[in-house]
């Protein structure tokens, strides 16, 4: 008899496919998702999710629930306090979306730097037969600050390296086998950097760290890049930091209430917005959901986990 596993959303590509082979999936449906969840309740034991929240009322719900498997490296969105009081087995899939997340890093900051998507709109709209373009921002030269020097962060700051650019980091304790800059103040890297880019976890410890006196300190003439978590930054202090100017604008990733996104960016001509990409692409997302069912595969065997939050 298969082990009865409810997933939140679709999963990567070919995840539920390996999944099906050994569980029954439950899929909450419309018009009554709750009803789907309540007719399986006590026999559901697994949960996987990639982004949407998992809270302490839908542990509570699910008496007999052992193991959660996230399918992504973050998981801020689940309830960890109701995780440790249960002591329920949490896993993510780190490692594998490094490459990709500190690409799109370094997307967002050569388009904010270099206009790049408005260009693209500006050649479309057929304005260039009036005249130029604004001009941009060279990189080389510039000081980009990393707040959050984990896998990411070290992958972002190799990319940056190759154009010249130097480095500094911010986070809870230097590191000294890394050759960059350290900040044990995150307002002074921002005043001394060019790009504060976002790389960091995240969860209580860093919710908010981005401030309006953060933003201010970097500048009028800096840029901010996210692709940490929305929760890093206070949305309503950025968005009056780019009203004010005081800071050059923004390429975000990543947003405080996804799939949400201010209204008042879409006209804001000096920021660039993608849709939650970091990891988004078919190599990483299929690898993403094959650890999400070995691990799910591998809890029911008895045997070790292959990434478990510990």
């Amino acid at each position: 008899m298969k082990h009865k596993l409810l997933a939140l959303d679709a999963g990567h590509p070919g995840q539920m496919d390996a999944l099906e082979e050994h569980f029954e999936i439950i899929r909450p449906s419309k018009p009554d998702p709750e009803r789907v969840i309540r007719d399986h309740q006590n026999d559901i034991k697994a949960i996987t999710t990639y982004l949407t929240p998992i809270s302490r009322t839908l542990m509570e719900f699910l008496p007999n629930l052992e193991i959660i498997a996230c399918g992504a490296v973050g998981y801020d969105h689940i309830d960890l306090e109701a995780i440790r009081e249960r002591d329920i087995t949490l896993t993510n899939t780190p490692d594998v979306l490094t490459d990709d997340t500190a690409d799109v890093a370094l997307l967002l900051l050569l388009n904010v730097a270099r206009r790049a998507v408005e260009g693209d709109a500006y050649v479309r709209a057929g304005l260039w037969k009036n005249g130029a373009l604004p001009l941009g921002n060279c990189l080389a030269g510039k000081k980009a600050g990393i707040v959050g020097l984990g896998r990411i962060g070290q992958a972002v700051a190799q990319r940056c390296a190759a154009f010249n650019m130097s480095l500094a980091y911010y986070g809870p304790r230097e590191k000294p086998d890394q050759p960059h800059e350290y900040y044990s103040d995150l307002s002074a890297m921002a005043r001394d950097c060019d790009f504060l880019i976002l790389t960091c976890p995240g969860g209580p410890a860093t919710k908010h760290i981005i401030d309006y006196k953060v933003l201010e300190a970097l500048g009028s003439n800096g840029f901010l890049i996210n692709v940490a978590r929305g929760s890093v930054v206070k949305e309503d202090d950025l968005l009056a930091a780019l009203s004010n100017k005081a800071i050059a604008g923004a390429g975000l990733d990543v947003y405080e209430h996804e799939p949400h996104v201010p209204e008042a960016m879409f006209t804001m001509d000096n920021v660039v917005l993608t849709p939650h990409i970091g990891s988004a692409t078919i190599e990483t997302r299929t690898k993403m959901g094959q650890i999400v069912a070995d691990n799910l595969i591998a809890h029911f065997k008895g045997q070790a986990l292959l990434t478990p939050v510990t």
